[in-house]
């Protein structure tokens, strides 16, 4: 079984490389750089940013040539935004357009790359990490929140269409996940207890704890299970 992970270097991403690994997947890892990709024995790693349609489709074909199909897709690469992504009448154009361009552009053009190979198998799924800002507004990250509703939504629109096909679409959304991303507020105490402090069970998820998720939806046995947003979040959403 082929699994094609996005964003596979770090964070969640490389947590879910490990996961699918011991659940006997051959990976293909897409990334910004992969100098410190392991795919592991018959896996291969690229080079691509998943906003770049020429990039993607380039790189769907190689791993298509070398691999001969694709079972699972896992759109992980994603990105929060900088500083200046806050509320929406301060946040720049250029940072909207970006994280949009990452985080729903990028699912958007990896999935449209993967499809035909899974049509053609009669077989596939794609799982996209979406967040919990896609389900509840996260107050000053308009942009952040504005991509994750948008990649929850292809996700199901994905589910949707090509439900019989054998080709099922699900999401996954985390919580607050310690990741290189997000590290640098853990590191303040304060801001690392205000965010603990909003979390039921008391601590932030580690990217284990995500990519443990999508391990489950990509082993196939919840192989009824379309349309479907998976909330990894310590109860956060409940509240």
């Amino acid at each position: 079984m082929i699994a094609v992970v996005t964003g596979g270097a770090s964070g969640i991403g490389k947590a879910t490389c490990t996961a699918l690994r011991a659940e006997g997947f051959t990976l293909a890892v897409l990334d910004l750089d992969v100098s410190a990709v392991d795919p592991g024995d018959g896996g291969s790693a690229r080079v691509a940013d998943v906003s770049d349609a020429g990039a993607v489709e380039a790189a769907f074909a190689a791993i298509v040539a070398e691999h001969g199909r694709i079972d699972v897709l896992v759109n992980n690469a994603g990105i929060t935004g900088g500083p200046a992504a806050t509320v929406c009448h301060e946040t720049p154009v250029e940072d909207f357009d970006r994280v949009l361009a990452v985080n729903v552009r990028g699912p958007f053009l990896c999935s449209r790359a993967a499809l035909p190979t899974m049509l053609a198998q009669g077989a596939g799924h794609v799982v996209t990490v979406a967040s919990a800002a896609g389900l509840v507004a996260f107050p000053g990250r308009h942009a952040y929140t504005a991509s994750k509703g948008g990649a929850l939504m292809l996700a199901r629109s994905i589910a949707l269409d090509y439900a019989g096909t054998g080709v099922r679409s699900n999401a996954v959304c985390p919580g607050f996940v310690r990741t290189p991303m997000t590290q640098w507020r853990l590191d303040v105490p304060e801001l690392a207890a205000a965010v603990e402090a909003n979390i039921p069970v008391g601590r932030v998820a580690e990217p284990e704890d995500v990519a443990d998720a999508i391990a489950v939806l990509a082993s196939g046995r919840m192989g009824y299970m379309t349309g479907h947003a998976l909330v990894v979040d310590g109860g956060w959403t409940v509240r």
